[in-house]
């Protein structure tokens, strides 16, 4: 090996990152947390920027509306870009899972449409939630592989990743372990998963198992906190709060994530009807705030 090939390997060790990074994520804000304030998308974005984040996670529903008042995607695409903002994930709710024959027909035909509009705004991922069937199990895990590897194809053609999402309050994708197995049975090599901390605590999850998944299994990783005075069987979304502020094992959890070599997104998403009252800047500057500490803890 020669003396610049080993140079050249020298300083691309360097500049990979490590565990004892001082910044091992990024960080994004999910427009869930800001959305009662009823704010246009495209200032959602600027908010997001002038607050710090690296990234920003969408819902579908205000892209749609964007473009129905006559937005152009492209547009608020570069927009998002020359903020110095990247569209991590976005939500869409397209019912992929369900049963129904008909029905998932038709909600692969939304996710086409949903992953065209993530796609104009220069988006990577879109989250692939259990959605229509949260009241009833599906219990063949297989069949739900299958359905999602069907999923995945589709993004493959639009050139968009959907995430396996886990919903704790859900019957059906309730559970981590079911989650990881519906992307590692799909065998589909784009597959990953959306992992939360409030869902995994809803949903009777153990935060140690994120140990068995590689970093590269995860899309994003969606940030907040609760009280665990309330039980798994009454906590809600409302009873989100900002990371550090609650009891969850988020210091441990994001040691789990940094051992696993995750170096994605943290992505802020809160429903506070409390945070919702309060200036959409001020709340989004103090999420990232929170976010950053808890960080900064698990690097101690």
């Amino acid at each position: 090996m020669s003396a610049s090939t080993i140079a050249g390997a020298a300083a691309v060790a360097s500049a990979a990152p490590s565990p004892d990074a001082a910044e091992p994520f990024g960080y994004c804000l999910n427009t869930s947390t800001i959305r009662e304030q009823k704010i246009p998308v495209e200032q959602e974005a600027e908010i997001a920027a002038k607050a710090g984040y690296n990234a920003f996670e969408p819902w579908l529903r205000e892209l749609d509306e964007f473009a129905k008042k006559g937005g152009s995607l492209k547009d608020l695409g570069k927009k998002i870009a020359d903020l110095g903002l990247k569209v991590e994930s976005s939500i869409g709710f397209a019912e992929w899972i369900v049963d129904d024959e008909a029905k998932r027909k038709k909600g692969l035909e939304t996710a086409k449409r949903d992953m065209e509009m993530v796609l104009a705004i220069g988006g990577k991922r879109v989250a692939a939630p259990p959605i229509g069937a949260t009241n009833e199990k599906i219990s063949d895990l297989y069949a739900i592989a299958d359905r999602y590897r069907v999923l995945a194809d589709l993004g493959k053609k639009v050139g968009i990743i959907p995430e396996v999402e886990l919903w704790g309050f859900s019957k059906t994708l309730h559970r981590l372990g079911e989650v990881v197995f519906v992307a590692m049975e799909s065998a589909h090599p784009d597959a990953c998963i959306l992992p939360d901390i409030y869902h995994l605590y809803k949903g009777g999850s153990s935060f140690e198992s994120l140990r068995l998944l590689q970093g590269k299994a995860i899309g994003i990783f969606h940030m907040n906190d609760y009280p665990d005075t309330i039980g798994r069987d009454k906590i809600k979304d409302a009873d989100r709060i900002y990371p550090g502020d609650g009891n969850g094992p988020l210091v441990q959890t994001l040691r789990t994530l940094r051992d696993i070599g995750y170096r994605g997104m943290l992505s802020l998403e809160l429903f506070n009807p409390e945070y919702w009252k309060q200036d959409a800047a001020l709340v989004a500057k103090t999420g990232l705030e929170k976010m950053k500490a808890v960080v900064k803890a698990s690097l101690a």
